[in-house]
């Protein structure tokens, strides 16, 4: 009796034993940003940098902007990488010379407004034209250049909010945002928004972190397998504004249905893939219900096993190839920004849709609620 109690004691040491040296190797793989990096004053408000647990994930957001600064993710071996391009302090995001949007909150109207102008019944508005003479992602200050408000933090959740106040870009509207950032156990990064206004308004607002199944600076996301569940897009012009057309991707390099690599028809003679300089477009879900939680799209890294399922309740999806990084800014841990190394995949409403009749409505009108969910949901196989 004395010797089963004795072996009983020893395997339950041993297994205690393992897991305290899994959570060992997990905290010296994991390179978390030093928090006092992030701390600043902006407009009178103090930024934080806050970090979250669940499942395999670990992820650091900083109220600045919403962004997600890093969020770590095993492979199929059990080895972490941070899989989200960012910088590791604050003054990098608030004085950028590189790409501006970085794992951030855009809006109140995500992409490209025409000539940077929408009309609401009689009223003409104009917004700053920070973009090929367009506006992009909601101006000069957009959701992204200003600091949120934490109503809640626990050790996997992130509440956020913001008043964006009316004429605030020249946009109409006291816009009262909430922004919600969940890890879970299942592996999912979940984003819920929800708005209120005192005027009409158009809202779109999205999720703009750049992945890398590979990790930050690891090299080409144009081996990267990609499926957009989306049998159509609206295609653009030469400044990424749409024509106003829904064309089908049938026979054409925008034609994700069937899993391909990212690279697969990059270098195929199209006139959307010049417009863009590549992928940065705009695709129609094919939904089967309209405002339930779907499959919108999912990325494969073969080296790793990594896998990441998008699911959405929103209309539509920009895809964005990392087509404009020239290589000259660094990221967290040194390793260059460089061009298609990078994915952007944002679940939407379609870009400029206050200036077409024919797209699905974005106006937000008083005694409304604008909502919009979003899941990154991760595996390996």
């Amino acid at each position: 009796m004395i010797k089963r109690l004795f072996w009983a004691a020893a395997c339950a040491a041993m297994l205690l034993s393992c897991a305290s040296n899994d959570k060992k190797d997990e905290a010296e793989e994991i390179q978390l940003m030093n928090a006092e990096d992030f701390k600043t004053e902006i407009d009178g408000k103090s930024t934080s940098l806050y970090t979250l647990r669940a499942g395999d994930l670990v992820m650091q957001v900083t109220d600045f902007g919403g962004r997600v600064v890093s969020l770590w993710v095993p492979d199929k071996n059990g080895d972490y990488e941070d899989i989200v391009l960012g910088y590791n302090n604050i003054d990098s995001y608030v004085h950028n010379k590189g790409e501006r949007f970085l794992g951030a909150v855009v809006g109140p109207y995500a992409n490209r407004i025409a000539d940077g102008t929408y009309t609401i019944g009689e009223e003409t508005y104009e917004f700053p034209k920070n973009n090929n003479g367009q506006t992009l992602h909601g101006g000069n200050n957009g959701l992204d250049m200003v600091v949120w408000d934490v109503e809640n933090v626990n050790d996997s959740t992130l509440v956020l909010s913001y008043l964006h106040a009316d004429g605030q870009e020249g946009m109409p509207g006291n816009l009262k945002i909430r922004m919600t950032y969940a890890l879970t156990s299942a592996n999912e990064f979940k984003i819920d928004y929800e708005a209120v206004t005192d005027k009409a308004t158009h809202v779109n607002i999205s999720h703009h972190s750049f992945f890398n199944l590979k990790g930050e600076g690891n090299g080409t996301i144009n081996d990267h397998i990609l499926y957009i569940n989306g049998s159509k897009t609206t295609p653009v012009n030469e400044v990424l504004i749409p024509s106003g057309e829904i064309a089908d991707v049938t026979d054409t390099p925008f034609d994700f249905r069937e899993p391909k690599t990212v690279g697969q028809d990059l270098e195929v003679e199209d006139e959307q893939l010049k417009n863009g300089g590549g992928y940065d477009h705009n695709w129609v879900l094919d939904r089967k219900t309209p405002d339930q939680m779907e499959l919108a799209a999912s990325v494969y890294e073969p080296a790793s096993g990594r896998f990441m399922e998008v699911y959405t309740d929103q209309p539509a999806l920009q895809f964005y190839g990392g087509n404009f990084f020239d290589g000259t800014t660094e990221g967290k841990y040194g390793r260059a920004l460089k061009y298609r190394e990078s994915i952007a995949l944002e679940t939407q409403k379609y870009p400029d849709t206050p200036n077409h009749d024919n797209f699905p409505s974005t106006l937000l009108n008083p005694g409304e609620t604008y909502t919009h969910s979003c899941i990154y949901r991760f595996s390996t196989k």
